[in-house]
């Protein structure tokens, strides 16, 4: 009767420990190689276990124009009253609201400028918001507008996103101070890309990335002078960004691992062998049976 060793199947046969010859460069070798996989493996275990973000785009389904969008401003003018200053929204719709005061709050300033901060909403359509005197009772003998931007973000605080490399509020800390005159006008052309920061735990973060453009300039109309003003002119992308914290996944960190073991393994061998190898070359060249 037919008898199936099933021993014929192994393919790591083993060879006598009395055929084999430890070596000193092979004991080296080893040791380095042992140093170099347990290197790789923590540093690929670091890796697996600290989330990375994804990135992912796509074009944004249209939505409805009456959607709100949150804004939140942060400016301070040293040389403009909290009297004189007000902010008007305009968008495309038709909107236009002079000195809107809902959620804005005004701190006198030393010299009697003025801080104007707080948040409002406006349509998801191209528009501006303006720092002015246009609501003032009594207009100032000088309308200086030059000033320091402290915060403009739009939608939600990105706050949860801090690991996100983003550009959520690119004029913070910008000044408009040193290098502008008491009657120019400024300009900032705002090209906003609605962005959505999903953490590993947590809700989303629905916010928007911003880049802009400014321009300085003395206001005049038909050779008229007209009241000087801090525009902020905003448009949306309708290019959504994704950013979404994910782990690498489980079957990738094992086959990293294996492929670091056995290839590890792998060149050593190699590389011992080449060095014993020569080294055998070596000695039978000394002593002349080198044939």
């Amino acid at each position: 009767m037919f008898e199936f060793d099933i021993r014929r199947l192994d393919l790591y046969r083993k060879v006598p420990k009395d055929l084999t010859q430890p070596t000193t460069t092979g004991a080296v070798v080893s040791i380095c190689s042992v140093l170099m996989i347990v290197f790789l493996f923590v540093s690929e275990f670091m890796s697996f276990i600290t989330p990375e973000m994804k990135s992912t785009m796509f074009v944004d389904p249209v939505s409805n124009q009456r959607e709100q969008l949150r804004v939140r401003l942060n400016v301070s003018l040293p040389a403009l009253s909290c009297d004189a200053l007000g902010i008007d929204i305009q968008d495309e719709l038709g909107r236009h609201e002079v000195g809107f005061q809902q959620n804005i709050k005004k701190t006198v300033l030393k010299d009697a400028g003025c801080n104007l901060a707080g948040e409002f909403h406006v349509n998801k359509v191209p528009g501006n918001f303006h720092l002015s005197t246009h609501s003032a009772q009594r207009q100032p003998a000088v309308v200086d507008m030059r000033h320091v931007v402290h915060e403009l973000t739009f939608g939600d605080d990105a706050a949860d996103g801090d690991r996100v490399e983003a550009s959520f509020n690119p004029l913070k800390d910008v000044e408009r101070i040193k290098d502008a005159t008491t009657a120019q006008s400024h300009d900032y052309f705002l090209r906003c890309v609605p962005t959505i920061v999903q953490p590993l735990w947590g809700k989303p973060v629905h916010s928007y990335q911003f880049t802009y453009a400014y321009k300085a300039y003395d206001a005049a109309s038909h050779g008229h002078r007209v009241v000087p003003a801090v525009w902020f002119r905003y448009d949306l992308s309708p290019i959504t960004i994704k950013q979404e914290e994910v782990y690498i996944p489980f079957y990738h960190f094992i086959t990293t691992v294996l492929a670091i073991v056995g290839g590890t393994f792998t060149v050593a061998g190699i590389l011992d062998s080449l060095v014993f190898t020569a080294s055998e070359v070596f000695k039978k060249l000394e002593i002349g049976k080198l044939n």
